[in-house]
């Protein structure tokens, strides 16, 4: 009896120390899981560009295994599920995929819609933000807030200097760099406008290295701050999110690059973004080389550096 003693005050203290201690850094123990459900597209473009799902593994794994959060984050690769079952319980959808003819929602459209009235938060990275004119558009401008929309918005590759939204929760531990992407711009969005911006850049003629699609419009755009990534609060309780990047697979081992994208899933998952920002690992070029699509021409994926800033900007397109 009196050995047992000090094995009774020790445990006590234990669990006196457990409960002083909190919760892990980073999430509520009590906290309900969220569940996302991310939509990487089929293998799409060249080797180191649009890498759906290899980037969607690494950003699942900096979720699932690296943030502290009670979120768990499945990853459906080369698009649309077999199975929707998936989507029981869901609290939000992440597309990261081809857009227009090879959206990986498309014929789902309806389906989308009746998630979409339960509350369920939805997320379209890069391509996926760009769907047709009519009612596609109509659904993008009602569950995100905006879309890529034709013969007004472009898509040229050109060197940003981002700047997050320094109130909104996606922001959070985000500082402002430089990244070289196919960011579009000039983007379509309801009027008046529903969303707010919560990363921008303002393009100029001598930041573009390459023009993809131009028009008008977009040209009129330059030299005005841009919208890069935006968020809305729906009034059927979900919470919606556009991003433009996502063209170069490099880019995902850029930490400010990655803590947006990263608190953007948590935020629209309906989980409170963490002050500093979603915790993850660094990224090497092992990890940006794992789980490429396999393609005719495999290429390596490099760290990404200064080296990407370097280049002579690509003639003007200029559109009486």
């Amino acid at each position: 009896m009196k050995r047992s003693i000090p094995l009774f005050a020790a445990a006590l203290l234990l669990v006196g120390l457990v409960l002083l201690a909190g919760p892990p850094s980073g999430a509520d123990a009590t906290a309900e899981v969220r569940k996302v459900v991310l939509i990487a597209g089929p293998p799409s473009h060249a080797s180191g560009e649009h890498e759906f799902n290899a980037g969607a593994i690494l950003l699942a794994r900096a979720l699932n295994e690296q943030s502290g959060l009670p979120i768990e984050v499945e990853v459906v690769h080369n698009g649309w599920p077999e199975d929707e079952s998936v989507f029981d319980g869901v609290d939000a959808i992440v597309i990261y995929a081809d857009g227009m003819g090879r959206h990986p929602a498309n014929n789902k459209w309806e389906f989308l819609d009746g998630l979409m009235a339960e509350g369920v938060g939805l997320m379209c990275m890069h391509y996926a933000v760009h769907v047709p004119i009519g009612d596609e558009g109509a659904y993008f401008q009602r569950w995100i807030g905006g879309y890529y929309k034709d013969n007004h918005s472009v898509n040229p590759h050109w060197a940003a200097d981002t700047v997050p939204h320094e109130t909104h929760p996606v922001g959070n531990g985000v500082a402002p760099v430089k990244v070289h992407d196919e960011w579009y711009f000039n983007m379509s969005f309801n009027e008046p406008a529903t969303h707010e911006d919560l990363l921008v850049a303002t393009p100029t003629y001598e930041r573009i290295r390459q023009y993809i699609h131009w028009n008008r419009p977009g040209q009129d755009a330059l030299g005005t701050p841009q919208t890069l990534m935006w968020g809305v609060q729906r009034e059927d309780g979900g919470r919606g999110v556009g991003f433009t990047g996502g063209h170069w697979h490099y880019n995902w081992a850029v930490e400010d690059y990655r803590r947006m994208v990263l608190n953007a899933i948590v935020w629209v998952a309906g989980l409170e973004v963490p002050e500093e920002g979603v915790k993850s690992l660094p990224l090497t070029e092992e990890d940006l080389n794992a789980n490429l699509d396999e393609k005719p021409e495999m290429r390596h994926v490099a760290l990404p550096g200064d080296h990407l800033f370097e280049f002579e900007p690509a003639a003007p397109r200029v559109i009486d």
